[in-house]
């Protein structure tokens, strides 16, 4: 049997999900958000599973994939929320450190252009409170950078779903004509 048009989409998709996923999920560690780095390792379980089934000609794996893509869906529409603090969610909490550490996002300290700048005043070298002491300036900040990361992998996952879709729907169909 060879490559449906929808499955090969499908595959690449997968294929695509999984490199995001491995990439968030660095820069989950590098931030010791442990809610994100739990959910991340769920769906990269998933995609290969889902992976598996598109390229193995198994429905069931599929509707696996389908069923935790929407729920991957959601995450992301929470995380996207919290970082932009719509519905009464702060990036500021500890959310997605699950309050085990006061560690932030990666991106916070480490964007693209950021630099710390000390402030010249020794008074203000308070360590209770580290936002007296530097000042930052980056060129995106940080919550954009995740923003972004979130809406990429609501693109990738959207497509997902509609394909998940058609091999599902065209499994069905060619086990119905193989029946008959």
């Amino acid at each position: 049997m060879g490559c449906c048009s929808g499955r090969c989409v499908l595959i690449f998709l997968c294929c695509v999900q999984l490199m995001s996923a491995v990439e968030r999920q660095v820069f989950d560690f590098l931030g010791f958000q442990w809610a994100p780095i739990m959910i991340n390792f769920f769906h990269i379980i998933v995609v290969i599973l889902g992976l598996f089934g598109a390229i193995q000609y198994r429905s069931r794996y599929v509707i696996m994939y389908l069923l935790w893509t929407w729920l991957w869906i959601g995450w992301n529409g929470f995380v996207s929320c919290l970082y932009l603090d719509l519905g009464g969610l702060s990036k500021d909490s500890d959310v997605l450190s699950l309050g085990l550490s006061s560690h932030h996002s990666w991106w916070k300290d480490n964007g693209p252009g950021c630099r710390s700048e000390n402030l010249p005043s020794a008074a203000w070298q308070n360590q209770q409170n580290p936002e007296l002491t530097t000042v930052q300036s980056c060129w995106l900040e940080y919550q954009y950078i995740e923003i972004l990361h979130c809406a990429l992998q609501l693109l990738i996952s959207l497509l997902g779903v509609i394909y998940a879709f058609f091999v599902v729907s065209s499994f069905a169909s060619e086990e119905e004509s193989y029946y008959k």
